[in-house]
């Protein structure tokens, strides 16, 4: 297959720290240019990470006709702006999670995309790792019987009121960066989505954002229960308890590459490690949306499932003010 030429729509520490290395390598992705709104930093990245191109704004980049399909990891509150202007210049779009700031501006924006004919997806990374696949497939096969509850703690350590996260205007906090995931990987499990939530959320008193959040998502017969922190000791873990066993992803977002990981399950029978082994799943899900840009299909995961894990937010942010349960 023709790698697919790619932009990347900011100088960002995330793209140059998690995604870039071994993306750099991959036979479907053709790195062609990286852009920030400083053309001095563009040049630096571009030189720092052996790519060919640097443009002094997103718009230059979105220009060069030879592009195909970008990477945007801007800001929160600019994702869904620049999802249409990418759309409107003729680019497929991958764009970092949270995909916009609440569920309306996320349909907005894939509304938008559809017209213009480009493909456009959330970059739940996770998703496209073997471990998760894995864990999918055990929980549907019955394994651990019927799923009761799934339990999620993400958390991180982070005050510096000049990072991006810590931003309340710019859609930072602890469930828009990482609640998230929380959400996301429970409906992704379970395979439904939540008739309504509620949440318990503390705010930074200077900060205004939320640095310690809980919330219970109603699947019906099952519950899914998650702690989110911004300023806390850095953990994470999703447990899932059936009616015949349990199952663990013992590190379920932050996947190193060059390790292989570990699923823990337990039924009857005993207690089994379930390994899968090192992979990138970055590149995973990059190359699965090359592939479908080359041969036409649909995003590998669709509009549809970023549309429905904003609502899912929204939910959790309109019972933070309530104080209770609200539909999604």
């Amino acid at each position: 297959m023709k790698p697919v030429v790619w932009g990347i729509m900011s100088v960002s520490v995330h793209y140059g720290l998690r995604v870039h290395t071994y993306l750099s390598k991959s036979p479907l992705v053709q790195l062609r240019g990286i852009a920030s709104r400083s053309r001095q930093r563009a040049e630096e990245a571009a030189r720092d990470l052996g790519i060919p191109r640097a443009y002094g704004s997103y718009e230059e980049l979105l220009a060069d006709r030879e592009i195909e399909a970008v990477y945007i990891p801007l800001p929160n509150h600019m994702h869904a702006e620049w999802v249409k202007k990418a759309a409107d210049a003729g680019k497929h779009v991958l764009c970092e999670k949270p995909f916009a700031m609440n569920a309306r501006e996320a349909e907005q924006a894939f509304a938008h995309a559809k017209s213009k004919g480009v493909l456009v997806m959330e970059a739940f990374m996770y998703r496209y790792h073997p471990q998760w696949k894995r864990a999918r497939e055990i929980v549907k096969a019955g394994e651990i019987g019927a799923v009761q509850a799934v339990s999620t703690l993400f958390t991180y350590m982070l005050k510096d009121p000049k990072n991006i996260r810590n931003i309340l205007a710019a859609g930072g906090g602890g469930i828009p960066d990482i609640g998230c995931y929380a959400v996301s990987s429970a409906r992704f499990l379970i395979g439904q989505e939540p008739t309504r939530v509620i949440s318990l959320v503390h705010r930074d008193p200077d900060l205004g954002t939320d640095v310690l959040a809980s919330g219970i998502l109603d699947f019906g017969t099952t519950r899914s229960m998650f702690t989110v922190g911004t300023q806390t000791y850095p953990w994470q873990r999703v447990d899932a308890l059936g009616s015949g066993g349990a199952l663990s992803v013992l590190l379920p977002f932050n996947a190193y590459p060059d390790s292989p990981l570990q699923v823990s399950v337990t039924t009857g029978l005993g207690t089994r490690e379930v390994y899968t082994p090192p992979t990138d799943q970055y590149v995973e899900m990059f190359e699965a949306f090359s592939r479908a840009v080359r041969e036409g299909g649909s995003a590998p995961t669709p509009p549809e499932d970023a549309v429905a894990n904003m609502k899912v937010l929204d939910a959790l942010f309109k019972s933070e003010k309530s104080g209770a349960w609200e539909k999604v």
